[in-house]
C-alpha cells in the first residue's frame, strides 16, 4: 500500500460525485414507480414486475461490469474511464426514464418503462462499480477508510435529501411554469418530472466530472490478473463477502419498502390538501439527520463503540423507528410534526447503515486478499451495487402488490386533495410500511451476529499480515 495519506481536495472530490450520482439513484428508486402509475396511469402490478425484472437482468450483468474493470487497465487507472463513460450514459437514461412521449399509452407505455428503466440500471452499474471500488483501492483501511466512506456517504445522503424534499414541489412549479397553473395536475406532473431529471442529468453530469479530474487511485495491489472463473471463484470463496451481500440486501430491502410507500402514506393516510408540503417537511428533517448521522454521529459512536456495537445500535434505532410510526398512524395522527420522532430514528439507523455496510463490504477485500492472494475490489463491490437494486427491485414489487391488494392504485390519481382510502386499507398500507421493515432488519441482525467474523481486532491484525506480506516483497524485489 501507498503510504500517503489522501488530502482534504481529493476526498472532497471524490466525495461530491456520491452526491450526484445518489441524487440520480433516488429518484430513479423513488419515483419511478410514482410517475408511471400515478402521473401515467399505468398498472401498480405491472409496474412492480418490470423493477423487479430490471434487477434480475442486474444479476447477470453486475458481476460481468466488476470483472471487466477489474481487469482494466490504462494510463487514468483502473476505475476512471468507467466511471466518466456510465455517468454520461447514465444521465441520458435518467432523463429518457422520466420523459415518456405523451403518445404512448396501454402495452406501449409499459415497454417503455421496462427499456429505460432497465438501461438506467445497467448504465447506472457503470459508474456505481468502480466508484465505490476505489475506497479499499487507495486507503490504507482503518480510520482513514472509515472518514473517506463517512464523507461519501453524507455527501450521497445531501443528494438523498435534495430528491425527496423536493422533487415534487418543483416537479409541480415547474410543470405549472411550462403549462400553466388551469392544466391537470397529471399534465402538470408529466411535464415537471421530464425537465426535473434533465436538471437532475446535468447535476450529475457536472459533479462527477469534479471526482473524475482531481482524484486518483493511490494504491492498489500488483497482482496476476485473473480470468473471470478465477474471480468468481475468489468471491464465493470470500464467505465474509457473501455473508454482507445478504446483509445489505436484507436491510436496504427494509429501507425501500417504506421510501417506495412514503409517499402514499403521506397522500392517503395523513392526507389532506397540504399533504405534498407535509411530505417536504418530513424527507427535509430526516435527510438532515440521515447527513448528520453520517457526518458527525457515526465517528461520535466510534469513539465508544466497535462497529459491532455500531451495528447494534442501529438496529435498534430502526425498530424504535418503525414501531413508533406505525403506534403514532394507529392512534390517528395527523401532524407531520409529531412524525418526525419515527422519522429521526429510522433515519438514523439508515445513516450508521449507509456507512457500516460499505466499511464492513472493504473489510471483506482485504479479508479476500489474505485468504486468496487477491484484491477483488471490483467484482466485491459490483455485488454491493447488484443486491442494492435487488433489493429495491422487491422492495417495489411489495409495494405494488400492496398498492394494489388494497386498492391504493385505484385512487384519486388527478386531484390534489385525494379520496379516502377504507379502514381496511389505511391498516394495509400502514403495517405494510412498519411490520415488514421490523422483520426483516431483525432477520439482517441474526445473520450478522452469526457469520460476520471481521471485529475491530480482526482487521488491525489483517492489515498488519498484509502490510508484513507487502514488506516481504519488496524486499525479495
Amino acid at each position: 500500500m501507498n503510504d500517503n495519506t489522501l488530502g482534504f481536495g481529493e476526498k472532497t472530490a471524490y466525495s461530491v460525485g456520491a452526491l450526484g450520482k445518489n441524487m440520480a439513484y433516488m429518484m430513479s428508486a423513488s419515483y419511478t414507480l410514482y410517475y408511471y402509475q400515478d402521473v401515467l396511469g399505468v398498472s401498480a402490478v405491472a409496474m412492480g414486475v418490470i423493477l423487479l425484472v430490471a434487477r434480475i437482468i442486474d444479476a447477470f450483468y453486475d458481476p460481468v461490469i466488476g470483472v471487466f474493470v477489474a481487469k482494466t487497465r490504462s494510463r487514468w487507472g483502473r476505475f476512471l474511464p468507467w466511471l466518466l463513460t456510465g455517468t454520461l450514459i447514465n444521465a441520458l437514461m435518467l432523463f429518457l426514464l422520466f420523459s415518456a412521449p405523451p403518445s404512448l399509452d396501454g402495452s406501449g407505455l409499459i415497454a417503455y418503462a421496462a427499456v429505460f428503466y432497465t438501461l438506467f440500471s445497467m448504465t447506472y452499474t457503470m459508474m456505481d462499480i468502480p466508484y465505490w471500488s476505489m475506497i479499499p483501492a487507495f486507503t490504507k483501511g482503518g480510520k482513514e477508510r472509515e472518514k473517506l466512506t463517512s464523507s461519501a456517504r453524507s455527501f450521497a445522503g445531501i443528494g438523498s435529501v435534495v430528491i425527496m424534499s423536493f422533487t415534487l414541489v418543483t416537479v409541480t412549479a415547474i410543470g405549472k411554469l411550462v403549462k400553466g397553473s388551469s392544466a391537470s395536475v397529471k399534465v402538470i406532473e408529466r411535464t415537471g418530472f421530464r425537465y426535473f431529471a434533465l436538471i437532475v442529468s446535468a447535476i450529475l453530469i457536472v459533479l462527477m466530472l469534479i471526482t473524475c479530474s482531481v482524484a486518483r487511485e493511490k494504491s492498489t495491489v500488483d497482482m496476476k490478473r485473473a480470468t473471470v472463473r478465477e474471480m468468481f471463484r475468489a468471491l464465493f470463496q470470500n464467505d465474509q463477502a457473501i455473508t454482507m451481500v445478504v446483509v445489505i440486501i436484507l436491510v436496504n430491502m427494509a429501507t425501500y419498502i417504506m421510501s417506495n410507500l412514503l409517499i402514499y402514506f403521506f397522500k392517503y393516510d395523513i392526507g389532506g390538501e397540504g399533504w405534498k408540503g407535509n411530505y417536504t417537511i418530513y424527507n427535509t428533517f430526516v435527510g438532515i439527520v440521515n447527513i448528520f448521522t453520517m457526518m458527525i454521529l457515526f465517528r461520535f459512536l466510534r469513539r465508544f463503540f466497535s462497529m459491532r456495537g455500531v451495528f447494534h445500535i442501529a438496529i435498534i434505532s430502526a425498530v424504535i423507528g418503525y414501531s413508533s410510526l406505525l403506534y403514532c398512524s394507529i392512534m390517528g395522527v395527523k401532524s407531520v410534526y409529531l412524525y418526525l420522532v419515527p422519522g429521526f430514528f429510522t433515519m438514523t439507523a439508515v445513516g450508521l447503515m449507509n456507512v457500516l455496510n460499505t466499511v464492513f463490504l472493504a473489510n471483506t477485500v482485504d479479508y479476500g486478499q489474505l485468504k486468496n492472494g487477491r484484491r477483488d475490489e471490483s467484482v466485491i463491490f459490483s455485488m454491493q451495487t447488484f443486491v442494492i437494486k435487488l433489493a429495491s427491485g422487491v422492495a417495489a414489487l411489495l409495494a405494488s402488490f400492496g398498492l394494489q391488494f388494497f386498492g391504493i392504485s385505484k385512487m384519486g390519481k388527478e386531484g390534489e386533495n385525494p379520496a379516502k382510502l377504507s379502514d381496511g386499507s389505511l391498516m394495509g398500507l400502514r403495517l405494510t410500511i412498519t411490520v415488514i421493515p421490523i422483520i426483516v432488519i431483525l432477520l439482517s441482525c441474526l445473520i450478522y451476529r452469526k457469520k460476520y467474523i471481521l471485529s475491530d481486532e480482526r482487521m488491525e491484525e489483517i492489515t498488519a499480515e498484509l502490510n508484513k506480506k507487502t514488506e516481504e516483497n519488496n524486499m525479495i524485489l
